[in-house]
């Protein structure tokens, strides 16, 4: 069982059954990754307050307007396994949140399939670039809604 990012690598494609096999963790704290195209992507450590209470009051909003329609509205840490595009490596995300309509999707590992809605809030370890790439990943997958929220710019595009 691979336990460390140490134990992998960083230079090979990797699939989402790879992925679903790995169990991190560093001083008893689990890390996270994800896989963009088949290629690990390490997260940043645990989020600030600031972007913890963006969450939760995006969360809390989405969830009540969606409360009489069949979509639900799910937090970061959870699994988005992407459908791949055809000749790029498999793709396993953690957006911030995520809105599924079709709940047939949520499974226990996750949601397989794309998502309707997904909102990134950027912290001091992911950058702009990043985002730029989950964006792409984002539309070919389907993805119909992307925000990127700038906390420290109070900005969401």
């Amino acid at each position: 069982m691979i336990t460390s990012l140490e134990q992998l690598d960083l230079t090979k494609a990797y699939t989402f059954k790879d992925y679903l096999s790995w169990r991190f963790e560093a001083g008893g704290v689990p890390q996270r990754v994800e896989l963009l195209r088949g290629y690990i992507a390490k997260m940043s450590p645990a989020p600030t307050s600031t972007h913890q209470i963006i969450s939760g009051n995006l969360h809390f909003n989405l969830a009540y307007f969606l409360r009489k329609k069949p979509c639900k509205v799910i937090a970061a840490p959870f699994d988005v396994y992407l459908p791949s595009i055809k000749g790029e490596g498999e793709t396993v995300v953690q957006p911030n949140l995520c809105v599924i309509c079709d709940t047939t999707k949520i499974k226990k590992q996750g949601c397989v399939g794309t998502p309707d809605f997904v909102i990134e809030i950027l912290s001091l370890g992911n950058s702009r670039k990043e985002m730029t790439q989950k964006f792409q990943i984002y539309e070919q997958a389907g993805v119909r809604e992307y925000w990127v929220v700038y906390p420290y710019e109070q900005v969401i595009h």
